[in-house]
């Protein structure tokens, strides 16, 4: 089974966006083919039928309505990404699939997300005020599911227990809840997402993780980056803990600021580490170009022992 983590959700502003208050597809009711967006009649494209080894959101990235997608986005080319990336670590979680938007190799591509725990209204509420705190374009309510919220460039909606997260290009929200009424569709029946999803080199860290996030994990989801480096992931309802690499041609550089940050602690890994005292981050600088995070979400004052021991047990995949 491929594995699926992290990646940050990337949010612009939106230009002329139509304000706060709930937004569904213009004039349709839920879960119907909006014609403003000269969307398809009926017939669903080609698509490659779903193996029995494929992941919930696997499935769902196989069944979905290419041309839907196409013309409700715009796009030249709707195809699904093969290699998916890993799951996207946060609180909550989602394992991922993704479908490319264009012929170029580094073009827009539409994720789609499916949560790897159970969820209820009160699991989307905290998840868009968490949004809220941070996030750059404020999120307007969406009538998809049994309720979500979402921008310009993002969807997250409520159904049947879980939820469901879409993301991609700059569009406009009414297009995004096209698209979810779309997976919508497609999501009853889908099995339950397996809870854990593991790589035997990444059960070294499971002792330490528990010790960080102060209970066993309820899920674990350990993969590989897209440029096949190890990432190993303990999940709950409310605490998530991490490990994953970026590679980075200027690493030396962006360790300046933790070098010099009045809450650093130096730990003797890698090239140089540190470990972030006011919200438990920890990052390892390995050779000119690779740095490896070590996360606690949400971000808090972490024992810097127990980061020091987890990232000691971890520190063989990615510092030889």
């Amino acid at each position: 089974m491929r594995t699926l983590i992290a990646a940050g959700l990337a949010v612009v502003l939106l230009a002329g966006c139509g304000g706060h208050g709930q937004e569904t597809a213009p004039s349709v009711p839920p879960l119907v083919s909006v014609s403003g967006f000269d969307t398809p009649s009926a017939t669903p494209s080609d698509t490659p039928s779903p193996t029995a080894s494929a992941t919930p959101v696997e499935t769902l990235c196989t069944s979905i309505d290419e041309t839907l997608v196409r013309t409700t986005l715009a796009v030249p080319v709707v195809k699904i990404v093969r290699q998916n990336p890993p799951a996207e670590i946060d609180i909550p979680s989602y394992d991922v699939c993704q479908l490319s938007l264009s012929t170029a190799p580094d073009g827009p591509v539409l994720r789609i997300g499916v949560s790897v725990l159970q969820a209820t209204a009160a699991t989307l509420a905290a998840a868009r005020k968490t949004y809220a705190a941070h996030g750059r374009e404020p999120a307007v309510t969406a009538n998809v599911g049994d309720g979500g919220y979402g921008t310009s460039q993002f969807l997250v909606f409520l159904l049947d227990g879980r939820l469901y997260k879409l993301s991609g290009p700059q569009a406009t929200l009414a297009k995004y809840v096209v698209l979810g009424q779309e997976v919508a569709r497609q999501a009853p029946g889908l099995q339950a997402p397996a809870l854990e999803i593991t790589r035997p080199e990444c059960d070294r860290g499971s002792d330490a993780a528990e010790q960080v996030l102060g209970v066993p994990a309820t899920a674990r989801r350990d993969g590989e980056t897209l440029v096949g480096d190890p990432v190993c992931g303990w999940i709950t309802a409310t605490r998530v803990l991490y490990s994953s690499v970026r590679r980075e041609p200027d690493a030396k550089a962006l360790m300046a600021p933790l070098r010099n940050a009045s809450t650093s602690q130096s730990i003797p890994l890698g090239d140089e580490g540190y470990i972030d005292t006011a919200t438990g981050r920890t990052t390892i600088r390995v050779g000119d170009d690779k740095l490896v995070d070590l996360v606690p979400l949400p971000a808090r004052a972490v024992n810097p022992d127990l980061m020091t021991q987890f990232a000691l047990a971890l520190s063989s995949l990615y510092t030889h």
